[in-house]
Order: C-alpha cells, then structure tokens, then sequence
C-alpha cells in the first residue's frame, strides 16, 4: 500500500504543543480516526483558531510531518482525561494560511471547503498534500 495523505484540525495552541512532543491527536482524543493512518503517512494541521474554542481565527496550516511506526496509545492529561495519540515525526514547516491554497486544493473544490474540515480528520489527495508542503516551504519527498 502506498503513503495515503491526511489533513487533521485542531486549534493552533494544541498543534504546537503536539509538536513540541512529537504527537498527533484529533477528534477529541478518540482513538479510531488515527487507526487509519499508518506509519509514513504524510498529516497537516489546519488550525481554524489560534486558541481552542476561541474566535481568534486563524485559517492557516500549522504542522506537516510523517507518522510514525506503531499503534495509537492512550496518554494521561490529567483530569481522567486519557486521549489517544499518534507518534509523528514533524517537520520545520511554516505556518501558511489557507485562502491562498483554495484553488489548488482537490477537496476545495465544489462548495463549501470548511465542510470537510468539520470531521476533524480525512484523506486528501497527494497532490493536495504536496501544495501545502510547498506553501509551508517544506521539500517534498523523493
């Protein structure tokens, strides 16, 4: 099976910390969307939101990296609350806004981009992946 192409979302204060620590987390911790990723699959944070639950609009991709080997795992956040997570492998990427990428992007066309950005993680099309590489000035794989 070759590398399949993901596009997770989450506030921005919440992929900066999972990049700090090597992690992915989407859908308030559930476990099975991040089943379907598999070790090398490339993932993007969009980040709607600087904060979470915050009306401070962002609109911007804020990480890209690879998947790591290895199952999701439960990690404690304290509070009883025990998410599951990925291991991801992030790169030195830059932040890039969105509105920009729209005409390039496969899963932005027809409509209402936003839509598919509501199931906080889904499957796009290499291409769409490596346009946002490009714009957050990351190399592309070989």
């Amino acid at each position: 099976m070759s590398e399949r192409a993901w596009i997770a979302v989450a506030s921005a204060e919440h992929v900066r910390r999972g990049r700090a620590e090597g992690f992915m987390q989407v859908c308030h911790g559930k476990g099975g969307p991040l089943r379907r990723l598999a070790p090398s699959d490339r993932v993007a944070y969009y980040s709607p939101t600087e904060t979470f639950g915050g009306a401070d609009r962002l609109q911007a991709f804020t990480a890209l990296g690879r998947v790591r080997p290895g199952p999701p795992y439960r990690a404690d956040m304290g509070g009883g609350f025990h998410p599951f997570r990925r291991d991801v492998d992030w790169e030195d990427a830059a932040e890039a806004p969105i509105r920009p990428l729209l005409p390039e992007l496969g899963f932005a066309r027809g409509g209402n981009w936003g839509y598919r950005l509501r199931f906080g993680l889904f499957e796009v099309d290499p291409a769409d992946m490596d346009a946002i590489a490009r714009a957050m000035r990351v190399p592309l794989a070989a």
